[in-house]
């Protein structure tokens, strides 16, 4: 069979939604098989029609991530409260994370994806950290580990609905013991400062 070459013709390609939608469902359904050879195969373009519409394997990785963890920023975390900022960000990522495992593994393989919507949810979690208590940084790898790990392992209850919702509450009431367990300093407003 014949493919075309280069970007397919206006108004007869694909779009940046449709690689996108793809891309999501080939990873979820392939985990290490993901590639841009493999996506591009079942989009049936060439792999530089893909490039044009989403750049590079890291950039599609962070395209689609800022897609699917983009409600975990939509909803504004209390002021006034950063503890209950904290447990409802680390509850909706937690949640994206067990619906899009392998998205959650590929973006760890690639350090490159780890950009614009995951490093906002990095960035703010540690942004209310920092107004708790006295080690943010700690915090922070310890939560995060908490919720990849619990998520991650939500792969066992696949088509159980019992066990995934015994796994949810779960990790609830996980977090809120780890959440309680906070050393908390003199609340102060946050410093500008980054992981890396």
């Amino acid at each position: 069979m014949n493919k075309p070459r280069g970007r397919p013709a206006r108004g007869k390609g694909i779009t940046r939604e449709q690689v996108l939608d793809a891309a999501l469902r080939l990873l979820e359904a392939g985990g290490a098989g993901f590639s841009m050879r493999a996506l591009a195969a079942r989009l049936e373009v060439t792999p530089m029609s893909l490039y044009h519409h989403v750049g590079d394997h890291a950039a599609l990785l962070r395209a689609i991530a800022d897609r699917v963890y983009a409600g975990v920023l939509a909803a504004g975390e209390d002021a006034d409260d950063p503890l209950a900022g904290i447990r409802e960000l680390l509850l909706r990522y937690h949640g994206l994370v067990a619906d899009y495992p392998q998205l959650t593994l590929a973006i760890f393989a690639e350090p490159a994806a780890f950009a614009g919507t995951t490093r906002a949810i990095t960035d703010r979690l540690r942004s209310l950290l920092e107004r708790l208590t006295v080690d943010p940084l700690l915090w922070l790898e310890t939560l995060v580990d908490h919720a990849h790990g619990n998520a991650l392992a939500f792969q066992a209850a696949r088509g159980d609905r019992a066990l995934a919702g015994t796994m949810r509450e779960r990790y609830r009431q996980a977090l809120d013991r780890l959440l309680e367990s906070l050393p908390e300093s003199t609340p102060r407003a946050a410093s500008p400062r980054y992981l890396v």
